[in-house]
């Protein structure tokens, strides 16, 4: 494989990070002090075109692959994970499902404004009783004239109090029938199941606008990290859905299509966390070389140019384990084990990363005046969201006995 990034891919590289140290650095402290949504420099992403990288023109994308995204992406993470966050929500699970599977209307009327920044779209699949367990999955959609009607509460819903449309995942279907007694097929490959089902009924995607009767935001969570990326508890009370927002082409082909995605959301996951590490090596690099002990900086005594040595060498080997998924999914190539591959090596390298660069700060490594609290923070959001590491290992050793 050739490591040489290509001219097109070097140009948005370039114009993401030039974006990011202009726009986005000089803001990160604040924004995240704030602990409120950064929409201006989230509508300035749009405007760059960011959200529609990958998607194709006919639709206002610009038709470019997963490294191209994934190069801008962590540039974005560099200067915060906050922003990244909502970015990749708004550019992959939030819209996806919408190119693929929604009609001229929805394209119109949500899509394309989505993807200038305009419409915020966000994703609901955990449940407070189902987060890596599909089967766990309890939301209903009863079908009735003209639609359907969801009921069912989701948790930890990305952009859900700023988002103008949600895409969920809910079951529907006859609960009863021959199937009753049938037993539950084999989970997507790349999709953890327990092995149960809590029901007949199966995934089936729906688009539900926020305006819809039935559509309660309910608390927010107040995380550890990424203060500025609002997240929050919603629930669906009798919301009715009429047959032109079921994404789904047939009822119960939810598993099918977010199969095609895992593997997308550990690449990019990987990304992100690429990028908060490179910020913390960077700033542990500069500390190290400013702040004088006995007489000369840190940087001079060994136990710091080991650590330093041990942080670049290990964030080295995830950068290339991270473009090699995304070059196998952007070449058509079976991608799904390294996919998990690369998010669960990415996170803990990026995790471990940002811990020694607080280290190598210190005792300053715990004020909040420095930006390496802040890293330490964030870099936690990646270890969770595209599966945890304990979940990515299963995915992997079973990929491996096959």
């Amino acid at each position: 494989m050739n490591f040489d990034l290509t001219d097109d891919q070097r140009a948005i590289r370039d114009a993401f990070a030039r974006f990011v140290d202009e726009r986005v650095v000089p803001q990160a402290a604040a924004i995240d002090e704030a602990r409120a949504f950064p929409r201006e420099l989230f509508t300035q992403l749009g405007g760059l075109g960011f959200f529609g990288l990958r998607y194709p023109e006919r639709v206002g994308g610009s038709g470019l692959a997963l490294p191209e995204f994934a190069f801008a992406l962590e540039e974005i993470a560099r200067g915060s994970m906050s922003l990244a966050g909502a970015a990749a929500m708004q550019s992959l699970m939030g819209t996806k499902f919408l190119q693929l599977l929604g009609n001229a209307d929805i394209v119109e009327r949500l899509l394309k404004p989505a993807l200038k920044g305009e419409k915020i779209g966000a994703v609901c699949m955990t449940e407070p009783n189902a987060g890596s367990d599909l089967d766990g999955i309890a939301t209903t959609a009863r079908k009735v004239d003209g639609g359907y009607v969801l009921d069912g509460q989701k948790t930890w819903v990305t952009s859900a109090p700023v988002a103008d449309f949600f895409t969920v995942f809910a079951r529907a279907g006859d609960e009863t029938g021959p199937q009753a007694a049938a037993s539950p097929p084999p989970p997507p490959k790349g999709v953890e199941s327990s092995g149960r089902a809590t029901s007949t009924r199966k995934l089936t995607i729906f688009l539900v606008e926020r305006s819809f009767k039935g559509v309660v935001v309910g608390r927010e969570i107040h995380k550890m990290g990424v203060w500025a990326l609002p997240t929050s508890q919603l629930a669906f009370d009798g919301c009715f859905v009429p047959d032109s927002h079921r994404l789904s082409k047939e009822e119960g082909d939810g598993e099918q299509h977010l199969r095609k995605l895992l593997a997308e959301i550990r690449i990019i996951t990987g990304a992100m966390a690429i990028g908060v590490a490179r910020a913390a090596l960077d700033a542990a690099r500069q500390y190290a070389g400013e702040r004088t002990q006995f007489g000369k900086p840190i940087n001079r005594f060994q136990a710091i140019q080991l650590k330093l040595a041990e942080m670049a060498t290990a964030l080295e080997s995830a950068v290339h384990l991270v473009r090699y998924a995304a070059w196998l999914h952007a070449a058509g190539k079976q991608h799904h084990m390294q996919a998990a591959m690369a998010k669960l090596h990415a996170t803990e390298t990026a995790a471990s990363v940002c811990d020694q660069a607080a280290r190598i700060f210190a005792s300053y490594g715990y004020a909040m005046e420095y930006p390496v609290q802040r890293y330490l923070r964030d870099v936690r959001f990646t270890l969770i969201g595209g599966g945890t590491s304990e979940i990515l290992k299963l995915i992997i050793a079973k990929e491996l006995s096959q």
